[in-house]
C-alpha cells in the first residue's frame, strides 16, 4: 500500500486518518442500491449500534451529511409541540438553539457557562418552573468549543424522573469517551464519521431506540431530507438510504469501525489522554494557559488562552504551522481570545510533541518568550 502525504489535523475534525481507511475508498464503482452495499451500510449501522446501546432495541439510522445534518433531524423530526429545553454553554449548543428558531420549535435556551459544568440544580429548577411541560432536553455531550464535558448521566437522570426524552449531540465525544445509552436514559444521540471514529466527513447518524422511531410516525412532518422515521423506516424495508448515500465514505467509514474494534475504545481514548496530558505539560512550560479545568475537561480538545503578546496574529501562527504539514484551529469563544487543538484522529503525542517544539519556536520568534525560559526536551526535531 502506498504511503500518502501525511498531515497532522489538530483541528476538531475532521481528523488524521490511517493510509488504509484513505485506501479503502478506492473499490470498484457500485449502484447503491444494490444487495451488496446495502449489506456494507447494515454492517455500519449495527457497529455503530452496538457502541452505545444494544442493537436489539436500538438502531442507527445513516444520514449523507456533515454532524450537523443529524442534530438537525433529531430535533425537527423528534420534538413535538411540548417545550423543549436546549443546554447552551458553548458554540453547538448555540446551534441546536438557531435549529429550533428555523423550525419554530417551541423551546427554552438555558445558559451555562462555557468553562464549567453545568448547574444541575438550576436546570432541574428550570423544568420545573416552565410554563408548559417539558417534553424534551438537548445537549452536547463534549462541547468543542472550549473541551468542556458535560454530564449527560446526571442530566439524564433529571430527565428520567420528569419523564423528559434527552437529545444528545455526541459529535466529538463518540467512539473515545463511553456511552451507555439506555443507563444514561439517552433518547437520540446524534455523531459522525470523521472525529473519534477516525473515517472521512460526509456521513452523520442518529442512534435511537426502536420503538421511540417507530412513535415519530404519528408526528407532523416538518423536513424532508432529513426526516428521521422516514429515513428508518426506508432503510428498515429496503436495506437503502431514501436518496443518494456518499458511498465511497461508507467504505472508509466500514474500515475505520474495524481499526476501532481492532484498537479498542478504551485504548483509543487512552491514546488520546496520553496526547492531551503532553500537550497540556508543553503549554504550562510555555506561559500558556487553557480554558476548562481538568476535572471537566474532555482531554480531545483544548481551547487555550491566546498570547497576550504585540507581535501575536492567529492567521500569522496558522500559516507557521500549515507550511509544516500541522492545522491549528481558531477559538469560538465571544469575549474571550482562543485557539483550540485537537488531539483525536491517528495522532500520538510525539505528534503533540513535534507541535509543542514548533510552538515554543513561534513563541520565541514572537517575543513571547526567550529562548532560556523554556525547556521541552523531545529529542532530535527539525
Amino acid at each position: 500500500m502506498r504511503a500518502i502525504k501525511r498531515m497532522i489535523l489538530l483541528n476538531p475534525g475532521p481528523a488524521t486518518t490511517t493510509d488504509s481507511v484513505k485506501w479503502s475508498q478506492v473499490v470498484p464503482d457500485i449502484c447503491p442500491r444494490e444487495t451488496e452495499f446495502g449489506l456494507l451500510m447494515a454492517y455500519v449501522s449495527e457497529e455503530l449500534t452496538r457502541l452505545a446501546a444494544d442493537p436489539n432495541h436500538y438502531t442507527t439510522v445513516l444520514f449523507g451529511g456533515s454532524g450537523t445534518a443529524a442534530v438537525e433531524s433529531m430535533l425537527s423530526s423528534a420534538v413535538d409541540n411540548g417545550m423543549t429545553i436546549i443546554i447552551n454553554n458553548g458554540a453547538y449548543g448555540k446551534r441546536m438553539c438557531e435549529i429550533a428558531e428555523a423550525y419554530g420549535l417551541n423551546y427554552l435556551e438555558f445558559k451555562s457557562p462555557p468553562d464549567d459544568a453545568v448547574d444541575l440544580n438550576a436546570l432541574e429548577q428550570a423544568i420545573q418552573s416552565s410554563e408548559q411541560p417539558v417534553s424534551h432536553l438537548a445537549v452536547v455531550h463534549h462541547e468543542t468549543t472550549t473541551g468542556l464535558l458535560n454530564d449527560i448521566k446526571a442530566i439524564g437522570d433529571i430527565c428520567w424522573r420528569h419523564q423528559i426524552d434527552m437529545i444528545v449531540d455526541a459529535m466529538s465525544s463518540f467512539a473515545a469517551i463511553p456511552i451507555q445509552m439506555k443507563e444514561m436514559n439517552i433518547s437520540y444521540l446524534a455523531s459522525s464519521s470523521n472525529k473519534n471514529l477516525q473515517g472521512m466527513p460526509g456521513v452523520s447518524f442518529v442512534i435511537a431506540e426502536k420503538r421511540k422511531l417507530e412513535l415519530l410516525k404519528h408526528k407532523k412532518q416538518r423536513n424532508y431530507y432529513l426526516n428521521l422515521f422516514a429515513q428508518y423506516q426506508y432503510f428498515s424495508e429496503h436495506l437503502q438510504m431514501r436518496f443518494t448515500p456518499p458511498v465511497q465514505t461508507l467504505y472508509a467509514l466500514k474500515q475505520a469501525i474495524d481499526e476501532l474494534k481492532q484498537e479498542g475504545m478504551a485504548r483509543r481514548y487512552e491514546r488520546y489522554v496520553k496526547s492531551w496530558e503532553t500537550l497540556i505539560n508543553g503549554l504550562s512550560r510555555l506561559g500558556l494557559t487553557y480554558i476548562v479545568p481538568e476535572l471537566y475537561h474532555s482531554k480531545l480538545i483544548t481551547a487555550i488562552a491566546e498570547p497576550d503578546c504585540a507581535g501575536y496574529s492567529f492567521q500569522e501562527m496558522h500559516d507557521y504551522f500549515y507550511k509544516q504539514d500541522i492545522m491549528i484551529y481558531p477559538g469560538k469563544l465571544s469575549g474571550l481570545n482562543t485557539f483550540r487543538i485537537a488531539n483525536i484522529g491517528d495522532i500520538t503525542y510525539k505528534d503533540i510533541e513535534t507541535f509543542l517544539v514548533l510552538l515554543e519556536r513561534y513563541l520565541i520568534s514572537i517575543g513571547f518568550i526567550r529562548g532560556e525560559e523554556v525547556n521541552i526536551d523531545v529529542g532530535d526535531k527539525k
